[in-house]
């Protein structure tokens, strides 16, 4: 089994901990990873674009000439499409571009970008992030000791919101529970810092 070492908050090793090669030590699937950051991504996208179609712009109520007679072609309205200041045909409309993939499928890409942090030596284990109260400098401190420099993804267990509450102020960082583990964020991360309790938790939803 694959082996990481569990390090306390000042930087000294505090143990070896034997990682589940189920989850961590998988051969990743390039594939499924990029279809759930797509996914991601697509939900993540407002969809608020909008025009306004000959329903929507003003005016427009009075035929502008008769229909016959004029030597011209017939017109209905000064508001249809082919008119200046008319209705946009097919335009953007308000929409969701959210959709889902197999639960399985996204299981299968959570695991892969865990292996290839594994492999790419970016998997930081903590033993616990204890503050007796909230402040970033503290948290700032305890990066400095892990040697956690560039952007890093923290993941803590859900009763530990002193931590959070201590790292969110920081530019390179971003924390969050452990149950909100996703693919785009590790993705995005250089590092990933996982404290003892919050890797427990994630091995056994994902093995």
């Amino acid at each position: 089994m694959t082996k990481v070492a569990v390090l306390k908050q000042d930087g000294s090793q505090a143990a070896e901990l034997e990682l589940n090669d189920a989850v961590f030590a998988i051969e990743p699937n390039n594939a499924v990873i990029t279809d759930a950051v797509l996914m991601q991504r697509a939900s993540m996208r407002q969809g608020t674009h909008a025009v306004k179609n000959r329903s929507a712009v003003s005016g427009g109520g009075k035929k502008p000439w008769k229909q016959k007679g004029t030597g011209r072609a017939r017109q209905g309205s000064i508001r249809s499409p082919q008119w200046r200041g008319g209705g946009i045909v097919f335009g953007p409309t308000p929409r969701s571009y959210a959709y889902r993939i197999n639960r399985k499928a996204y299981q299968l890409a959570l695991r892969s970008v865990l292996s290839q942090k594994v492999a790419e030596g970016k998997l930081v284990v903590v033993d616990s992030l204890a503050f007796n109260q909230p402040k970033t400098q503290d948290f700032k401190k305890v990066m400095d000791n892990l040697s956690v420099d560039s952007k890093v993804l923290v993941l803590v267990d859900n009763d530990n919101e002193n931590a959070i509450l201590s790292g969110r102020n920081l530019a390179n960082v971003q924390i969050m529970h452990a149950d909100g583990i996703n693919v785009l964020d590790v993705v995005n991360a250089d590092k990933l810092v996982v404290v003892q309790s919050a890797l427990e938790e994630i091995q056994g939803g994902l093995a």
